[in-house]
């Protein structure tokens, strides 16, 4: 019985979709259609499309848009040929890459093409960053991402924004990760990488034009059960820059309520930072960052006061098992020396789990005042989200009683 559930996991699904789609958009007379051809790999001598879906024995398929242009309203979709995921160049596979394997590649570059001019790496794992972190270095950025969340980010997608050297390939070999994606890779690093046969190493050569995506939409479509669909555009953040912050003030009951301490420079800086990191995570969620690096990545909860305290209890965990690892070559769990878990445990409470000095990051207003409570009683000291709640002037009170600072985006960032 082993054998065989090990076994789903190795086939390579044959799928019935067709070599090539259509959808039209039609008003009246008029019709607008966007034509799309199915991708396909050769492999061991072996030509197939994905893997398979979601799960094995799941089929699927990935199709990339080749002719059309769709305009509705001032809204105008990507235009065919600007191929990022949709047309990949595989450098080494060792086998297909599966559905999941491809939208981790996508939501990676999806948050990687704000960041452009700064060496960035961004992790994923189940369509949701567990780590991101940008440096002047690559290989530093790849350490700082990897060991925000080190345990998520086993059997993860790697995207990097820079051609792959040496040092960082040593660094990613060590690990294991089912995919690596990068505009290019340096001489000698495809030996290093080697080493890890099922890894899939992707090159896409247009990660150079990453910028050209940013406020680029989509038309992004989600099946519903009996067969209908919903269509939208993509979500397009708008707040790039510290000019398009709003200050924090509000009117409640005829009394203006404002935020008293402005963000500092590192402050703003790391406040788009993760605001833009925040467009690629699963909605309902908070985030913590600091220096450039998330601290603890909150998804995907139904209440925000929840998923602030997530990502807070996952910003003392994820330090405790990187100071173990440091220290002892060992996760935290597997921590059994009682003095080495006293002293871990004693830096990370002193150290607030290093959220102190961290920025919060919400996807959306705050309801009421309890849920930028959690971040701020752990040393947050600045807030960025999209404000507009009826209660606005209880997490600017909150911000004032911390001496926390806090901008308004007047954008919400929900990713379902």
């Amino acid at each position: 019985m082993s054998q065989d559930l090990k076994k789903m996991y190795r086939t390579v699904m044959d799928d019935a979709f067709s070599s090539a789609m259509e959808i039209s958009f039609v008003e009246g007379a008029s019709r607008q259609t966007l034509y799309y051809e199915k991708v396909a790999w050769t492999i061991d001598d072996v030509r197939k499309g994905l893997r398979y879906g979601e799960n094995p024995g799941q089929e699927a398929a990935l199709y990339r848009l080749v002719n059309g242009n769709l305009i509705l309203g001032q809204t105008r979709t990507l235009q065919p040929g600007k191929y990022l995921v949709s047309d990949i160049e595989l450098l080494q596979s060792g086998k297909h890459p599966g559905k999941t394997n491809l939208t981790d590649a996508d939501n990676a570059l999806n948050i990687l093409r704000y960041f452009t001019d700064t060496p960035t790496v961004v992790i994923v794992k189940h369509n949701n960053p567990c780590g991101v972190a940008k440096d002047a270095s690559l290989e530093r950025a790849y350490h700082k991402a990897y060991m925000a969340d080190r345990i998520a980010a086993f059997g993860g997608c790697i995207a990097l924004n820079r051609s792959v050297d040496k040092a960082t390939a040593e660094a990613i070999a060590a690990q294991y990760a089912e995919v690596v994606v990068a505009p290019d890779f340096e001489e000698g690093v495809m030996d290093i990488l080697g080493a890890r046969k099922n890894l899939r190493v992707i090159r896409i050569a247009n990660m150079a034009r990453l910028q050209e995506f940013v406020g680029q939409p989509v038309v992004d479509f989600k099946s519903l059960m009996d067969g209908g669909l919903v269509a939208q555009w993509s979500f397009v953040p708008t707040t790039l820059k510290k000019e398009d912050l709003l200050p924090a003030v509000c009117d409640y009951k005829g009394q203006t309520y404002g935020v008293k301490r402005e963000p500092t420079q590192a402050e703003y800086a790391d406040l788009l930072f993760g605001w833009l990191v925040e467009s690629g995570v699963t909605s309902n969620s908070v985030i913590y960052v600091k220096d450039g690096v998330t601290v603890g990545i909150g998804t995907g909860e139904q209440d925000r006061v929840g998923v602030a305290e997530i990502a807070r209890d996952k910003a003392y965990k994820k330090l405790a098992d990187r100071y173990s690892f440091e220290s002892c070559g060992r996760a935290y769990s597997l921590l059994e020396d009682e003095d080495k878990r006293a002293e871990v445990d004693a830096r990370v409470t002193a150290e607030k789990g290093g959220l102190i000095g961290s920025s919060m990051v919400s996807d959306a207003f705050f309801p009421f005042r309890d849920g930028i409570d959690v971040g701020l009683k752990e040393g947050v000291s600045a807030v960025i989200q999209p404000g507009g709640s009826m209660n606005d002037y209880q997490s600017i009170e909150a911000c004032n009683e911390y001496g926390a600072a806090m901008v308004f985006t007047g954008q919400r960032s929900f990713k379902h």
